[in-house]
């Protein structure tokens, strides 16, 4: 299948999800100019209208159809697609192929990234959140996506969830659009990063504010000394519109391959 079919066939999903929102509105333009963190809408359903913040994910789950219309629809959100294209591209270049992946995808919300790996030909995805709401809506939306799907805090993650994991043997670690802003924090994805194998892939983005030398995330900090250890090795970068803000204007993310070198050590996972 072209990559083409393979975009249009994705958005044709996303807009074919059931959705029970009636209306969805957007604060007003004074009120628009919102840091990305902070922004929100009101969402008219039959239950009746509720104001939700874009970053409250267990609220808008559990509204079927919400995440789509919302992010995709109104927003033209694109980071799914453009992280997942960059893998399959750099994978292709190293003589691999992106059907020789077993993924582990954190932060997996809803399945759309999900989705967009097995549109590419991954052989396996898993999804890990922290929110049971994200399960809830993967496997209410899009129960065909994930070979299994699991609610686990990887900041504190138990000898046998971890154990559980490991038995799959992941070459491919997959975050779209979850670090920067608190929801994921830079241990859980350094704990992410171990369970996958030595020579494994990476495919992430970040907000470019979050790329800076300035930056507060702590991203910026671990992606710099995860590079400075030799633990991977970025292979490609690639800057690309994420999606529109709430006063029209476009958020730009960077997309990172990277391919990990060796085992993660203790100061990076929190340990001692």
């Amino acid at each position: 299948m072209s990559r083409h079919a393979i975009r249009q066939n994705l958005q044709e999903r996303i807009e074919s999800i059931e959705s029970v929102v009636r209306e969805i509105r957007f604060p007003d333009d004074q009120e628009a100019a919102l840091q990305q963190d902070r922004e929100w809408c009101e969402v008219v359903t039959d239950e009746g209208t509720q104001k939700i913040r874009f970053h409250d994910y267990d609220q808008i789950y559990q509204v079927p159809g919400l995440y789509e219309e919302l992010f995709y629809d109104r927003l033209e959100c694109q980071s799914p697609y453009r992280v997942v294209e960059l893998l399959d591209d750099v994978v292709e270049e190293f003589n691999e192929m992106i059907d020789d992946l077993k993924v582990i995808e954190i932060g997996a919300g809803n399945g759309i990234v999900g989705e967009t790996l097995n549109a590419f030909g991954a052989e396996k995805v898993v999804g890990i959140d922290i929110i049971e709401e994200a399960r809830e809506a993967a496997v209410r939306d899009r129960p065909e996506v994930y070979d299994d799907y699991h609610v686990v805090d990887l900041t504190d993650i138990s000898e046998h969830e971890e154990k559980e994991l490991r038995k799959d043997e992941f070459n491919c670690l997959v975050t779209v659009a979850a670090m920067g802003f608190g929801d994921l924090p830079p241990t859980a994805f350094a704990k992410a990063l171990d369970l996958i194998e030595i020579d494994g892939w990476l495919a992430f983005n970040l907000k470019e504010d979050f790329v800076q030398a300035s930056d507060r995330s702590g991203f910026a900090t671990l992606i710099h000394e995860l590079q400075k250890k030799k633990i991977i090795q970025v292979q490609a970068y690639r800057r690309y519109r994420h999606r529109l803000s709430l006063a029209g204007e476009s958020l730009y993310y960077t997309a990172f391959i990277a391919r990990k070198l060796q085992d993660v050590p203790d100061e990076l996972l929190g340990g001692a």
